[in-house]
C-alpha cells in the first residue's frame, strides 16, 4: 500500500500542473457517470493540492474537494505530451488535462467528490492521528493516542493504526523499528515513550527524502530482506505475519530488543 511519503510525492508532482489552474478536461470512469463530476467541476480552479497521511486532496474553488485514498493498488500518473500511460485506460478512474499534460488516477478503493464541510466532519478523516510527515509532528498527541489503545498490542501493529499516527505503513513500520532498535513484537506498554518517539524521529527524515525524490530512492535495511544478514549486526533477518491483517513484519532478532 502506498504510504504517506508516496502520497506526498504524488501531490508534489500534481501540484505544479493543477494548482491555480482550471482543468481543460475532467473525465471519469463510467462508474462515476451519474455523479456528473465533469459538469460540477467545469470552470473551477484547483486552489490547493495537499496530503495528510495516506490521503490526497484536490481542493477546487467553490468548496468542492476530490478525496483520494489509493489502498493497495491505486496510483496517480502525470503524463506530458505523447507520454504513454502506465496502466490500461480501462483502469483510469479520473483524467484531468491542463494544456498537454494529463493527471490520471488509476484504481484504488476511494475516489470521491465531496464538499469541504463533509471533509471536515468525515469521521474517517477526523479520526486520523498526527501526520508523520507534518512540518511539526505532534508527539504528545501521538503518545496520547498510543497509550489509549490496547497496551498488549505489539508496537509494530500499533504503528500501522492510522488513528494513532497517519502515514506509516508496513515498510516504514519495519524500517522505523529497526532504526530505533525496537523489537516490533514488544507490547506497546513495554516500549518507553522515548523509544516510541525515537522510531518516529528516525523514520521521518527517510520518509521526507522519499516524498521529495520518489519511493524508488528507498534502500530498505530490513523490509523485504528476510534471510539476509542484518546490516547492523549480521544476524539473519526474520519475517512473519503480524496483527489482524497478517501484514508481514521484518525484523532482526539480534539487535532489536
Amino acid at each position: 500500500m502506498p504510504e504517506g511519503d508516496t502520497i506526498r510525492w504524488h501531490a508534489g508532482r500534481i501540484r505544479p500542473v493543477l494548482e491555480g489552474q482550471v482543468p481543460d478536461v475532467v473525465r471519469t470512469h463510467p462508474r462515476f457517470a451519474l455523479d456528473r463530476w465533469g459538469e460540477r467541476l467545469a470552470g473551477r480552479a484547483v486552489e490547493r493540492v495537499d496530503a495528510y497521511g495516506k490521503h490526497l486532496f484536490l481542493r477546487f474553488d467553490g468548496g468542492l474537494v476530490l478525496h483520494s485514498h489509493l489502498g493497495m493498488v491505486g496510483t496517480w500518473g502525470v503524463y506530458g505530451p505523447g507520454r504513454r500511460w502506465g496502466r490500461s485506460p480501462r483502469r483510469a478512474w479520473l483524467v484531468m488535462r491542463v494544456g498537454e499534460t494529463e493527471i490520471v488516477q488509476f484504481d484504488g478503493p476511494t475516489l470521491e467528490l465531496v464538499t469541504q464541510g463533509r471533509v471536515r466532519f468525515d469521521q474517517r478523516l477526523a479520526g486520523l492521528g498526527p501526520d508523520v510527515l507534518a512540518d511539526e509532528f505532534d508527539g504528545s498527541e501521538f503518545l496520547r493516542r498510543l497509550r489509549g489503545d490496547d497496551p498488549t498490542r505489539p508496537i509494530g501493529d500499533a504503528l500501522l493504526d492510522q488513528r494513532t499516527v497517519a502515514g506509516i505503513g508496513n515498510l516504514w513500520k519495519a524500517e522505523g523499528c529497526w532504526e530505533a532498535g525496537v523489537d516490533p513484537w514488544r507490547p506497546a506498554s513495554a516500549v518507553a515513550d522515548a523509544d516510541v518517539l525515537e522510531i518516529i524521529s528516525r523514520v521521518r527524515p527517510r520518509m521526507a527524502d522519499s516524498a521529495r525524490h520518489g519511493p524508488r530512492v528507498i534502500e530498505a535495511r530490513v523490509y523485504g530482506r528476510a534471510g539476509q544478514p542484518c546490516p547492523r549486526c549480521g544476524t539473519r533477518i526474520r519475517s512473519r505475519g503480524q496483527g489482524d491483517a497478517n501484514r508481514t513484519t521484518y525484523w532482526c532478532p539480534g539487535c532489536q530488543r
